[in-house]
């Protein structure tokens, strides 16, 4: 598979067919145009155990992160501010079975760690005489970027300069100071800011974003592999961000925006050529935001001819361009698949140290993740008739978004919701403060002429969204869109009332006792990357940004899919995976992003094999006549 797309992507003067790409379930060749089966889980089969590091709390994904620390004495080596909590003892009161698993899931880790070749992909390409050549700017997605406290207040003194997201700090705050540390977490819902007495700052540099906890990588094997071919912090630099902060909120108290200004300008200036900026997931929103405020006289001056000026690329890997699904409910009720598929015993754990309507509390005082919520409404994902990427045989419409079990005695919307529906029921029944952030701060509309884009552009609501805003005014920009296909991904749910004698204020919560045909635990799943659907990753780059009101200068777009092939025991699924976190790992993108560095970018050709382009066309939206 790397040398058959390494010759489709790269190009070759002697036109080759395409090896066969096979999935566990379709072993028939895929070329571009053809569709890439959603991989799905067999009946009687086992299901592959993932890192189970689940968003914002579950006890057992921080408990499982543990097994990865590299010394056999976890307490003593690892664990030094635990104190008298001890491990051991934490693994008594768990199954027996969920410790086996979890202890053979890091073992292959581990194993799979210690025999890969972490710089081999960098050395390669260093062997066909390419080396470090455009400034590198990595801005990384949302979670990734650890938080450390800088508060002096007497609640935050015991956590000064220790990480209260993405360390064995917040472990330990987590399971024995888990009030204080939501008060650290959760930002001001009247401000958006810090609460008083507390100070969270994005932790900075690489140690940003190499790891979110001790063994499990996020940014570290591009960063090893970008080092193979020349590069280290003076030409190259990771722009770690607060992710919990809405878009104008970064610059508000961060000058977020203006330091990456004044960095690529100043790259610019040392090296005397334009830089390459890397986006992961939320990442991509940021530096789309970020180009209409570096333009902007509402933000960085830099007028319309900046971009062209400093930017050579952009390099979007998995960006959640059109937001993600799951975004809603996680603000709705405080779930998502990773916690309706949790066995009783799992969601007995989880639900004891952060329950459902706290998790969506938590997910509410961060405004920042509420920048993913969908974007375009029943155009993109479609109304109760039908979604442009409906599927022959489907039992029922992704466009029906929420759905309702009429046969139960419960007390339910009487119709189903589409998206534009659920947006709708969300803000009529979150607290006012909720709704108010989001809508000062996001936009997620179309618009249909030239016209209103560029009224858009005098709007900061509307900087994120590209269905609402254009590219940059920079001819010779070229974009890459790189993202997985192939993987199931939360595209709709079934949603019940509350359990009777529940002590909860959640209007609703997913009905997880319902498993048939396409519903697994009241989750429908759509084609993705795990995570992002592809409607949001794939749309504008295949559709959206070759309209001219979205792209009026003709910017380059290039696009490269990448089939989820994961190995069968290997945890993080191995250098074929493209789960949307482990896909940075994933080694022809790697060799991608190299390449794209050295200024070989112009021979990365389109590969495309999912039905995005298909399913674009059925989208209502069109070009303006």
């Amino acid at each position: 598979m790397a040398s058959t797309l390494r010759r489709r992507v790269f190009g070759n003067d002697t036109p080759t067919e395409p090896s066969p790409v096979q999935t566990p379930r379709d072993q028939s060749p895929v070329r571009p145009g053809d569709k890439v089966k959603v991989i799905h889980k067999r009946k009687g089969t086992r299901k592959r155990k993932s890192t189970a590091i689940f968003f914002l709390g579950s006890l057992f994904g921080i408990i499982a992160a543990g097994f990865f620390a590299k010394s056999n004495d976890l307490i003593d080596f690892e664990f030094p501010e635990l104190g008298g909590l001890s491990m051991d003892n934490l693994f008594e009161i768990l199954p027996a079975g969920f410790v086996k698993d979890m202890r053979d899931l890091v073992n292959g880790e581990r194993d799979y760690l210690e025999s890969y070749d972490a710089f081999s992909v960098g050395i390669k390409v260093r062997s066909e005489g390419l080396s470090s050549h455009h400034p590198m700017v990595m801005v990384p997605g949302v979670i990734s970027t650890g938080l450390e406290s800088w508060g002096t207040s007497n609640e935050s003194l015991p956590y000064f300069r220790k990480r209260l997201w993405g360390s064995w700090s917040m472990m330990r705050a987590l399971v024995t100071d888990k009030e204080n540390w939501k008060r650290h977490i959760m930002l001001d819902h009247t401000t958006g800011l810090d609460p008083p007495g507390i100070k969270l700052r994005a932790a900075q540099g690489f140690d940003a974003t190499d790891f979110f906890i001790t063994g499990y990588w996020i940014w570290n094997k591009i960063v090893e592999n970008l080092a193979s071919l020349g590069y280290d912090p003076t030409n190259s630099f990771t722009a770690a961000y607060d992710w919990r902060l809405a878009y104008p909120n970064l610059e508000k108290r961060d000058q977020y925006f203006s330091r990456l200004k004044a960095h690529i300008e100043m790259a610019v200036k040392l090296d005397n050529k334009k830089v390459v900026l890397t986006s992961h997931s939320m990442g991509s929103q940021v530096v789309f935001y970020f180009f209409h405020w570096v333009a902007s006289e509402h933000g960085g001056k830099g007028g319309d001819g900046w971009v062209e000026k400093h930017v050579e690329s952009w390099i979007n890997v998995s960006g959640c361009m059109l937001g993600a699904v799951k975004d809603v409910a996680a603000v709705l009720s405080g779930e998502m698949r990773d916690t309706a598929q949790l066995n009783a015993f799992a969601v007995y754990g989880l639900e004891k140290f952060l329950s459902k309507e706290e998790r969506a509390q938590i997910f509410r005082a961060m405004p920042g993740m509420s920048s993913m919520l969908p974007m375009g409404g029943n155009a993109i994902w479609g109304d109760l008739n039908g979604a442009p990427d409906d599927v022959p045989g489907q039992a029922a419409s992704f466009g029906s978004f929420l759905n309702f079990r009429t046969d139960q005695n419960w007390t339910i919307p009487k119709t189903n919701f589409t998206v534009d529906d659920a947006m709708k029921y969300l803000y009529d029944t979150t607290e006012d403060w909720y709704r108010d952030s989001v809508k000062k701060s996001y936009s997620q509309g179309v618009a249909h002429t030239a016209k209103e884009v560029e009224a858009n552009e005098l709007d900061p609501r509307k900087w994120v969204n590209p269905l609402e805003t254009r590219l940059p005014l920079a001819p010779n920009l070229r974009v890459y869109c790189f993202y997985g296909v192939g993987k199931p991904t939360e595209r709709a749910y079934y949603y019940r009332s509350p359990e009777l004698g529940s002590l909860t204020n959640l209007n609703m919560t997913i009905d997880t006792a319902l498993t048939q045909g396409d519903v697994d635990h009241g989750v429908v799943m759509g084609e993705g990357d795990g995570t992002v659907n592809l409607m949001s990753t794939g749309y504008m780059c295949n559709k959206g940004w070759k309209m001219k009101r979205y792209n009026p200068a003709g910017a380059k777009i290039t696009v490269v899919e990448m089939p989820h092939e994961p190995e069968r025991f290997n945890p993080r699924g191995g250098p074929n995976t493209a789960d949307h976190v482990d896909i940075l790992g994933r080694s022809n993108l790697n060799e991608l992003i190299l390449r794209i560095a050295a200024g070989k970018g112009h021979e990365i050709k389109d590969y495309v094999v999912s039905n995005i382009r298909k399913y674009a066309e059925r989208v209502k939206i069109y070009e303006e006549e």
